[in-house]
């Protein structure tokens, strides 16, 4: 055998909790850490010293854990308004579809970390997105950006750090574990590929239909 040609063994991943199998995970190099990538539409919590990821361009992720239990975890939405909504939308009147698809995201992530060991009155919050990345879209990102802060306000639990609005794509890092967060914007990315995804990502979710309300603990 070759002493030379030694092979990098790559740790074996946490056990994921039920539900979050579909998530893909990778080993980075870089950060000798486990990473759940997660998509638009998508969630994920966990228990374990393991990251999260995502890349945002309009969406909005709401990173949530609770400081003592360390469990916690992100998501990535998008309200599905369109255009003219994105417009008309304030929060003295906002459109059904707005606090309907936004509570189901916001609701799922905080009911899974509750479940798993977390406490609503230890719960902290990081936020990030909701970019208007190309001059030509409607400003769904303001809309986004408004939404999770103002529902956060709404449920008490605090907003220690914020990113939000601005013209530029992002991609963020979060270990709930430790509640840190690394945010990086993408001023080299080309913003019409992530326009386009949520372009996209935006049809599904106003084609597909939602489930009944979800009631918190």
């Amino acid at each position: 055998m070759n002493p030379y040609s030694a092979t990098v063994l790559t740790p074996k991943p946490p056990k994921c909790l039920r539900g979050f199998e579909h998530i893909n995970r990778y080993w980075d190099q870089s950060r000798h850490a486990h990473v759940a990538k997660i998509l638009p539409g998508e969630f994920y919590v966990t228990q374990h010293d393991e990251l999260i990821a995502t890349t945002l361009g309009s969406c909005v992720a709401a990173c949530i854990w609770d400081k003592n239990t360390q469990v916690g975890g992100m998501n990535h939405f998008m309200l599905p308004l369109t255009a003219q909504q994105c417009h008309e939308v304030t929060w003295g009147n906002v459109a059904g579809d707005a606090t309907r698809y936004g509570n189901y995201a916001m609701e799922h992530l905080i009911n899974s970390i509750l479940a798993h060991g977390g406490s609503r009155k230890n719960l902290q919050a990081k936020v990030f997105g909701g970019g208007k990345i190309l001059q030509q879209m409607s400003n769904v990102g303001k809309s986004n950006a408004q939404f999770v802060v103002k529902y956060l306000e709404t449920e008490n639990i605090p907003i220690v750090s914020q990113d939000l609005m601005d013209i530029y794509p992002r991609k963020v890092l979060f270990l709930p574990c430790k509640g840190k967060a690394w945010m990086k914007k993408l001023r080299s990315l080309h913003n019409e590929t992530i326009n386009n995804r949520d372009i996209i990502y935006q049809k599904h979710i106003t084609d597909q239909p939602v489930e009944g309300g979800i009631e918190l603990f």
